[in-house]
């Protein structure tokens, strides 16, 4: 069995983690969906919506394995870290659900990352400049698929709006750990590395309100709840997934095919 890795808690680095760390698990979750989605183009769009996702993935913990200065590659940061060294979300993590649980994770993980990609191509790191002039047009495109779809269910038939709704009420409630800054935020925006995450609410709200108010939906009320899956204390569901993902790494430290 492989060993785990421990990686730098400088800031810069735990910054990339968490980046790198929502697509990634944001992708795992996605690529679930293959040869179960309701019909065959949506089958493709959400592979490939994951395998983006992937992309962006591997650009950031490239550099953060570059920051760290171990010599850490992507892989290895992707399959190796023991789940508190993960920072991702919260709500990347939570189960797959239904298809409305996809549609409306898309939607708020997809807006929220088209402006953290938009705000990165002004980065001070000549390599996130990089790595965000790419992956800011995916993440338009995959806004734009999850708001499609959302209109769709929300003002589809009964059913579908009933499960939207239900969708909406269950994942509202992790999005407020998406805005809460500290330490690691602050440094990032200090240094010109990235802006923190709280500064992006008030352009997030207004993408997700446009969607909602096109689908006939409200935002449900914020409640006090925070998760904190950005500081490494994850959910019950992460270990299942990490035990998944990162079986074959594992098994097989460093195999080649």
């Amino acid at each position: 069995m492989q060993a785990s890795i421990i990686v730098s808690n400088t800031p810069a680095v735990q910054y990339l983690l968490r980046l790198g760390d929502t697509c990634l698990v944001h992708a795992q979750r996605l690529s679930e969906w293959c040869g179960h989605a309701p019909i065959l183009e949506e089958d493709i769009a959400l592979a490939n919506i994951a395998l983006d996702l992937i992309g962006q993935a591997r650009g950031v913990l490239t550099r953060a394995g570059q920051l760290d200065g171990q010599c850490f590659d992507e892989d290895q940061l992707a399959f190796l870290r023991n789940e508190r060294d993960y920072l991702n979300p919260t709500l990347v993590e939570l189960p797959r659900g239904d298809f409305a649980v996809t549609t409306v994770r898309n939607l708020m993980v997809a807006a929220l990352l088209e402006l953290v990609w938009d705000r990165l191509g002004t980065s001070s790191d000549p390599e996130l400049v990089a790595i965000a002039g790419k992956a800011v047009k995916e993440a338009r495109y995959h806004h734009t698929h999850a708001f499609d779809w959302l209109v769709r269910l929300g003002d589809g038939t009964e059913e579908s709006r009933r499960r939207i709704a239900c969708a909406l009420d269950r994942l509202w409630p992790y999005t407020r750990e998406l805005f809460e800054s500290d330490a690691v935020d602050d440094a990032a925006a200090a240094s010109g590395l990235g802006p923190r995450w709280a500064d992006l609410r008030g352009p997030w709200l207004a993408a997700m309100h446009a969607a909602l108010d096109e689908a006939g939906l409200a935002a449900p009320d914020d409640m006090p709840f925070l998760s904190s899956g950005r500081s490494g204390i994850h959910s019950e569901h992460m270990g299942h997934m990490l035990a998944e993902m990162q079986s074959l790494q594992r098994s097989f430290p460093g195999g080649s095919w």
